[in-house]
């Protein structure tokens, strides 16, 4: 990221300083044609019968060079900020791309390494019953690490391609937040995962996406935050909405990175945090989902560590 930060400053840099020149140079012209328009004022009114029109030619000339001028510099003004914006943000998202690409490529190798080193021992080895189950238990959490990378992805794509078709149903939220934490209990068995779930919660969603939403959120508390720490999921009910809430003790998020976390491709925050497994589609998805079903996402500082991720779905009207 810094390499490219100070790639793009050269490129300002040059850029600024020619947007720079055109404008002086258009100062220059405009200095030069009210000049040339102070002379043939004089030459006119000493050549011409009437003074009068010389002088309504030479107020006509200077509203036309005030104008135009005064157009031509907002469009110059106008047109290099608008590209310079869009070269900003070309380099920024080549960049961020750039990083999903290393951190995809990661997250498929390091799964498919686990599964194939695991096969090669079943199948060079004779091993008792409770090591070829830990070995097979081992690859189906591997393909299940595939699997949500490749949902995730297909997701995304949709999203771009604005193919995302939301089927609503009445969804028991009490019972989804259950299943998703067995879920994340089943994949994560050393991890604390404390809940506070009230019965009879109902919204209105598309359940497998609200599934994929719940589950996001729990699984990055459980990515950025110490392995022996616990992460809770709370059901609150509102007077409008249901709440869905993720509380962590990792690092915290800090306040320049907040408004920017829900972006895609991005990782932020702290570097033990970019170093942690991820592709940074997760919380846009997560996002993505949530405006879809009138709801939103945002992410508040747990007290007195770590980062609250509180997910807002609207109650079903009656």
């Amino acid at each position: 990221m810094g390499a490219a930060k100070r790639k793009f400053g050269r490129i300002s840099a040059v850029y600024w300083l020619l947007t720079t020149y055109m404008v002086a140079a258009l100062v220059w012209w405009f200095i030069e044609l009210m000049q040339l328009n102070a002379t043939l004022h004089q030459y006119r009114l000493q050549t011409a019968d009437r003074p009068a029109t010389a002088e309504a030619e030479r107020r006509r000339n200077i509203v036309q060079y005030v104008g135009e001028g005064s157009m031509f510099l907002l469009l110059t003004l106008v047109g290099a900020a608008f590209v310079h914006h869009a070269a900003r943000r070309r380099i920024r998202m080549d960049d961020q791309q750039r990083n999903f690409m290393m951190a995809v490529t990661h997250e498929l190798k390091t799964p498919i390494a686990v599964i194939r080193l695991n096969l090669e021992t079943l199948r060079r080895h004779t091993l008792d019953a409770a090591t070829r189950k830990g070995l097979l238990d081992d690859n189906l959490r591997e393909a299940d690490r595939l699997d949500d990378l490749c949902g995730k992805i297909l997701l995304s794509s949709r999203y771009d391609a604005g193919g995302v078709v939301i089927h609503p149903e009445t969804v028991d939220l009490s019972a989804l937040a259950r299943e998703t934490l067995a879920e994340a209990a089943r994949r994560h068995p050393a991890r604390p995962l404390p809940a506070e779930i009230p019965d009879g919660l109902f919204v209105t969603a598309d359940r497998l996406l609200l599934r994929l939403a719940i589950n996001n959120l729990v699984e990055n508390a459980i990515r950025y935050s110490p392995e022996a720490s616990p992460v809770h999921l709370d059901l609150q009910e509102t007077s409008a909405s249901c709440r869905i809430i993720v509380r962590d003790e990792g690092p915290g998020i800090p306040d320049t990175d907040k408004p920017l976390l829900f972006q895609r491709f991005q990782r932020l925050g702290r570097e033990e945090t970019r170093r942690a497994k991820g592709t940074g589609l997760g919380l846009y998805l997560t996002r993505r989902i949530a405006a879809d079903h009138g709801g939103s996402v945002w992410v508040q500082d747990n007290t007195p560590r770590g980062s609250t991720f509180i997910l807002d779905i609207p109650k079903p009207t009656p």
